[in-house]
């Protein structure tokens, strides 16, 4: 929270919080059942001192231990708040009772920062079904098929990269993660991280991000607090990070349309999701809805997609480096199946099982997003327990990947846990970290080629390891995470990639000369 937030108020102020923190806390006192177990909560402040920002996944994950449920209560300054640690709850709420569990919960701080557009973020609603209805069009799974080639461009860009300066590979994580969701959301093509617009819309998302949690500002307890004046030393912080969030985000948009549209004027568009739809422009109402529908699914594939597949790419290299015998396993499949002539291409997928336990273990292994936050639309009973509208229902999804009971030893990690007695895949291909039931991610085939390709390409060309000092000696791998906002991001580590043979470095040129 600000640091200063609330010492710095005027004592109206204050008394104005303290009266309808009051009549927040004594209306959901009137409850119509029992709430589910839960850590005893504080007179008015509730379970606030309970509540986890940093690493919720596995400190809600201990709730379930201690209050011997898949579901645990707590509130906060009125507020309720679900936990959801188990996969049979989240299936029985997400996806069963989607009716009244697919809202959103009403963050002050969105509005400010300028994410009202934000798909993932936005209410359940007529203007949410719109750009969902967009979503499903572009991103399920038959048209997902439309990407592979800037798929396979950008992973081959990125095994080029690698090849050149493997120890910038932070550098090329981001730049293979960013350029394939700008190319297919603008038709831009980016030469450098460094690009301005690309630099404005990570800072504008690094900003946002960081002030969406409750702790990140007195505004999300306290809603009305975005209503007083500007200058009130307490707020400042926090007002003057959203607005310098909410320009660069809408500087970025602007200007990657109007690139969309001079491209188009000048004849030079790359197919995309903008320069397609403009191409087909609408002078009706509904037309303008819906090109203000589809500027905000092109920003919000952009923030969502970069990110997590950073995480995801770094999770891999990582896994890979500590875990070589992993590696060699599935190289070994991949010359198998494909040999030395080429490299991998989409329909090698059903041939690669191995390789496939890889990407459900990887996926598994860590979450970018540990926690998903749905509300509750209507007033509700499961398993005899009574949830309010209204509440905020986490579905847990590191508790859930994490679960003893499904996964023996959940923090090792094993590919073959995946496979049945017979040694086939077996039917747990379900990828929890894409959420549940009408929130579900609905570009997860898009976002699972790419991850995939991803992870073929580099294993069939290259060796992952530790990393040498210069006198030889290995590196231990840095295996910490952080938390920037809603997002869990893997610290930087090194670790050594090398190329297999020169085989596999001139099929890396030569698939570089050809697309050039």
């Amino acid at each position: 929270m600000d640091a200063t937030s609330l010492i710095s108020l005027s004592a109206p102020l204050l008394i104005v919080i303290l009266l309808k923190t009051i009549a927040k806390y004594l209306s959901s006192q009137q409850k119509n059942g029992p709430y589910a177990p839960g850590p005893k909560p504080l007179p008015i402040v509730g379970n606030i001192l309970d509540l986890q920002m940093k690493e919720p996944g596995p400190e809600y994950a201990k709730w379930s231990k201690k209050y011997q449920s898949g579901i645990c209560f707590a509130t906060a300054f009125g507020n309720n708040i679900l936990v959801v640690n188990k996969h049979a709850d989240a299936d029985e709420l997400f996806e069963k009772r989607a009716k009244i569990y697919s809202d959103r919960p009403h963050i002050p701080m969105i509005k400010l920062v300028g994410w009202e557009g934000m798909v993932s973020l936005m209410p359940y609603g007529n203007y949410w079904r719109l750009c969902r209805r967009i979503c499903q069009q572009h991103f399920n799974y038959e048209s997902a098929k439309n990407y592979r080639p800037i798929i396979r461009e950008k992973v081959h860009d990125f095994l080029l990269a690698l090849l050149e300066t493997p120890n910038n590979f932070a550098s090329h994580n981001k730049m293979l993660s960013i350029s394939f969701a700008v190319s297919i959301m603008y038709g831009y093509q980016m030469k450098s991280v460094d690009d301005p617009l690309i630099t404005a819309a990570n800072h504008s998302l690094l900003l946002a991000g960081s002030l969406l949690t409750p702790d990140a500002s007195i505004i999300n307890l306290f809603p009305f607090l975005a209503h007083i004046p500007l200058w009130l030393s307490g707020l400042m912080t926090s007002r003057k990070a959203a607005a310098e969030a909410e320009g660069l985000m809408k500087y970025m948009q602007e200007s990657m349309l109007n690139f969309a549209k001079t491209s188009i004027k000048n004849g030079a568009a790359v197919p995309s999701l903008m320069t397609n739809f403009i191409e087909k422009p609408s002078t009706s109402q509904a037309g303008e809805e819906e090109e203000k529908a589809m500027q905000d699914v092109a920003f919000t594939t952009y923030a969502g997609a970069t990110d997590t597949t950073i995480a995801v790419t770094s999770t891999f290299f990582y896994l890979m480096a500590k875990h070589p015998e992993v590696q060699r396993k599935a190289q070994a499949e991949i010359d198998q199946i494909i040999g030395s002539t080429r490299l991998p291409e989409f329909d090698d997928r059903p041939s690669l099982p191995y390789l496939e336990a890889i990407y459900r273990e990887v996926m598994r292994w860590n979450q970018s997003v540990p926690v998903i936050p749905h509300a509750l639309t209507e007033d509700d009973y499961y398993k005899g327990y009574f949830i309010p509208k209204g509440t905020t229902v986490l579905g847990n999804i590191w508790a859930m990947n994490h679960d003893e009971d499904v996964y023996p030893e959940p923090f090792a990690f094993k590919p073959e846990r995946f496979f049945d007695e017979n040694g086939n895949l077996d039917k747990n291909n379900r990828i929890l970290s894409y959420g549940f039931g009408r929130r579900i991610c609905v570009g997860k085939a898009v976002a699972s080629s790419v991850v995939w390709f991803m992870m073929a390409s580099t294993l069939s060309c290259f060796n992952i390891g530790k990393a040498k000092d210069e006198f030889g000696n290995e590196i231990e791998l840095n295996g910490e995470y952080r938390t920037e906002g809603l997002i869990t991001v893997k610290e930087e580590f090194k670790c050594s990639i090398l190329p297999r043979s020169q085989v596999y470095k001139d099929f890396i040129q030569a698939e570089k000369n050809t697309s050039v």
